[in-house]
């Protein structure tokens, strides 16, 4: 319920915001309070119902509903060239913004690709700064994937960092392949590093307080399953599963690991994780005191590999790289979030429309393969509107727990806190998600028109959730008023954001007493 309200000039100033009767939620704590918002900011937590009669222009009575800081997704695909094949992604900043917006998201960090011609990270920097200037409704911030590690493209990192805001990166690995980039690359050629370029960007990084992100399957592998599964005529949806059993991913994740060792224990992420060997290399990485994050997300917590054995080609609409795994893999990634083996829980949101021959899932079908060929299926899944809804209405992590995977884990990570997810007056931006109290909204079925992506279906339709953001606010504005005109943002408010280095953990303060690579302590 929200009231806006008009004042004598005379009177003091008021606040642009309160929300009021709300339980505040953060990573830490659970408390009712009032929250005013001026200029930006969150400028005061009160005790509950002591704001409600303070001057606002706006005041959001929230009946007893959960404020949150907003959410933050750091794995987005949109609008990237198409350089893997003929998928291209469904959504432009625009739309895939505007549904991030509406599942209660306030910023986004998506990818800046280098293609492998050229030799600049920042001339790829300013083409995707390009496209995605004026077209976002929320905040965002860019990965850079790199392709090309030129020694000019190394040179740039300095910049990157300390000039442009850009503290992590992305890259590929082509022979058993440590698949440093997105799922739907893999098959693909673009973007392929050999071992000594990564090392040499793993260097690099470290020097520049760059945080690396890496997706850990053994491609090569992969390829060769590939090529076994069609020599024996297997070609539907469900065989690929087959061709990246969960072995390909502990093993590559364990050399990820070893090559992050290598170079004085750089910090790494692993990168949508689905395997609970996985998850144990890395979990023994940690307590070994190594700086390794990881990431899940929700296609491994709400889908399984039986998901992709439906009718016909309809098992595409689940095909991303790790494929989910099965009912017993799901608990153990669960477990994961829970005990902290998984810093964050993002969506690696990458649209391909089903139905179309053209540029979605069904490019790979012909005459002669009527449900397509596994290999050509374009991989990624939408996920970025129903990362909150499906997580939170799972009720299988606290409410802290909750905060601190979807936002502000992400923010410290990527250099964004205490700006960015955390709820601190005078210093955190107002990016703020409120919920329906608890069984106010009722039970609520997922379907793809009630969601505002430029996808045709979502994997989790017909899911059931029971809460939903009821307002998304970010820097003080309300711009998803889901009972009140739903979309009321503007596709140019959401901004760049400049990012720091990474504060989670005090990683880079203990890379920096452990001092500089040396070849003579190897």
């Amino acid at each position: 319920m929200a009231t806006n309200t008009q004042f004598d000039p005379m009177e003091p100033e008021p606040y642009d915001l309160i929300i009021t009767n709300g339980v505040c939620v953060t990573a830490t704590d659970v408390a009712a309070f009032d929250v005013a918002v001026k200029a930006e900011k969150i400028v005061l937590l009160a005790p509950s119902g002591s704001l409600s009669n303070a001057k606002a222009h706006r005041i959001i009575d929230a009946e007893g509903g959960y404020v949150m800081p907003g959410g933050i997704d750091c794995h987005v695909h949109l609008q990237e060239p198409s350089m893997f094949g003929k998928g291209s992604s469904a959504d432009t900043y625009e739309t895939g913004t505007r549904s991030a917006i509406a599942g209660g998201n306030t910023t986004i960090v998506a990818f800046a690709p280098q293609q492998k011609h050229l030799d600049s990270v920042l001339e790829a920097l300013e083409v995707t700064h390009q496209i995605a200037k004026d077209n976002c409704y929320c905040d965002y911030g860019f990965h850079l994937l790199v392709s090309n590690p030129s020694p000019k493209a190394l040179s740039e990192f300095k910049q990157l960092a300390s000039h442009e805001g850009v503290t992590s990166l992305k890259m590929q690995h082509p022979s058993r392949k440590i698949m440093l980039i997105h799922n739907s690359y893999m098959t693909y050629t673009a973007l392929q590093l050999r071992d000594d370029q990564i090392l040499s960007v793993l260097l690099a990084a470290r020097q520049n307080h760059i945080l690396t992100m890496v997706h850990a399957e053994n491609g090569d592998v992969l390829n060769w399953l590939t090529d076994q599964l069609e020599a024996a005529n297997l070609f539907a949806p469900k065989y690929h599963s087959n061709s990246r059993p969960p072995v390909l991913e502990s093993e590559a994740t364990n050399r990820a690991i070893a090559l992050s060792s290598l170079i004085a224990n750089t910090p790494i992420l692993l990168v949508h994780v689905s395997d609970p060997e996985a998850a144990l290399r890395i979990r023994q990485a940690q307590t070994a005191g190594q700086p390794i994050f990881a990431e899940t997300c929700p296609q491994y917590l709400f889908l399984t590999r039986d998901d992709l054995d439906a009718p016909e080609f309809e098992g595409a609409k689940c095909v991303c790289s790790p494929p989910p795994r099965n009912k017993e893999d799901q608990l153990a990634i669960w477990r994961g979030l829970k005990n902290g083996t998984f810093t964050v829980l993002s969506s690696d949101h990458c649209p391909f429309r089903f139905d179309d021959a053209e540029t979605g899932k069904k490019t790979c079908i012909t005459h002669d393969h009527p449900v397509g060929k596994f290999r050509h299926i374009p991989n990624g899944l939408p996920g970025i509107e129903t990362r909150l809804p499906l997580a939170l209405s799972a009720h299988k992590l606290s409410l802290t727990k909750f905060v601190e995977v979807t936002s502000t884990n992400a923010a410290k990570l990527y250099g964004l806190y205490p700006q960015k997810g955390s709820m601190i007056p005078g210093v955190s931006d107002a990016d703020l998600v409120v919920f329906y109290p608890e069984g106010k909204l009722g039970m609520t079925t997922v379907t793809n028109s009630m969601l505002h992506h430029d996808c045709d279906y979502t994997p989790y339709e017909g899911r059931n959730v029971d809460n939903w953001p009821r307002y998304t606010i970010l820097r003080g504005s309300v711009v998803w008023d889901r009972d009140g005109g739903g979309i009321v943002g503007r596709k140019d408010y959401g901004k760049f954001v400049k990012r720091g280095q990474s504060t989670l953990a005090g990683v880079w303060e203990t890379v920096d007493e452990d001092g500089a690579f040396d070849l003579e302590a190897l």
